[in-house]
């Protein structure tokens, strides 16, 4: 059965209700997770509700929410829970947002004290309503978690500016310690699965955050199953050590309803693997590739082994 309806009996995906019904496959032993369920998990949980706040965990259906839940790590979703791109992989409700809550950087900021986080990660719907993007939303929730917890290391993962004339500079400015923004698939297949986006567009955007700032860690991820080829992954590969990207992700797309992009296919946990091993051989200073990787997945420690890995390297 396919849900296209949230709570309040509106359209989750209005664009996608007319589309054709794609076959969901059925998951392999090695993608399969457990249910969420912990007392941590509970806690967690409260303090998001008790903050009226937004997750990408829950908003994007992902699977790895347990896990991270239950250790007290939330990568919190700003600026609403509507989006105003139509992407066929993400499961994020899309419309017309609403207006932007001024209390809501001291919120996160609040949260992520009383959660404790070490390594805090925020990200957000695309605002291409808004004259910068969101650009100046992030940068004052960067500067209130900075007061309210100044030890914590912060991560963006944010939209892709377009043509959001000095967008990227306001979030940069900011200086979070990692910036993340998703190429999400390669060029091929934007038309299908990212129409709202350029490929070239976010891969300059990241390029552009190291000439701003070369000390800043640079992250970007892809999904791979939706048809892609091996010599196109690689490709991107290219393209992001090109750009000076630190960190690769990369991760099974996983299917939200059938209104959704259909998976082509389960790539192997030896497949990841194998991507993880050249994606180190072109010079990655940290590869995250299995069939769970999702963007924030871990991200404090592998913040960690970022940070020691371009000690070693010097």
């Amino acid at each position: 059965m396919v849900t296209v309806l949230d709570n309040k009996l509106k359209a989750r995906h209005p664009e996608k209700a007319h589309k054709p019904d794609t076959p969901i496959l059925r998951k392999p032993e090695w993608i399969r997770v457990k249910a969420p369920g912990s007392a941590v998990y509970a806690e967690t949980q409260k303090i998001v509700r008790d903050n009226k706040l937004v997750t990408v965990c829950e908003e994007a259906g992902c699977p790895n929410i347990g896990e991270c839940w239950s250790k007290k790590h939330a990568t919190f979703m700003i600026m609403g829970d509507t989006c105003t791109r139509a992407c066929a992989f993400c499961n994020v409700k899309t419309g017309m947002p609403d207006q932007l809550a001024a209390d809501e950087p001291a919120k996160v900021a609040d949260a992520v004290a009383r959660m404790g986080l070490t390594h805090a990660v925020i990200t957000s719907v695309d605002r291409d309503d808004l004259a910068d993007g969101g650009a100046r939303h992030f940068a004052r929730t960067i500067a209130e978690i900075r007061k309210a917890s100044p030890a914590t290391t912060i991560e963006v993962l944010t939209p892709d500016f377009l043509k959001k004339d000095g967008a990227l500079e306001i979030v940069v400015e900011a200086r979070p310690d990692v910036f993340n923004h998703n190429l999400e698939t390669v060029p091929a297949l934007y038309l299908r699965i990212r129409p709202g986006a350029r490929y070239f567009h976010s891969l300059r955007l990241l390029q552009r955050v190291k000439e701003l700032d070369p000390a800043m860690f640079t992250k970007s991820g892809i999904m791979v199953g939706l048809g892609e080829t091996r010599e196109q992954v690689m490709q991107v590969m290219d393209d992001m050590r090109s750009a000076a990207i630190d960190f690769i992700t990369i991760g099974q797309y996983l299917q939200p309803t059938r209104k959704h992009a259909a998976i082509d296919r389960f790539v192997t946990p030896d497949e990841f693997k194998g991507y993880e091993t050249i994606a180190y051989a072109k010079g990655f200073l940290m590869v995250a590739s299995t069939p769970l990787t999702r963007s924030s997945h871990h991200a404090g420690e592998d913040f960690a082994r970022l940070r020691a890995a371009r000690a070693r390297r010097g």
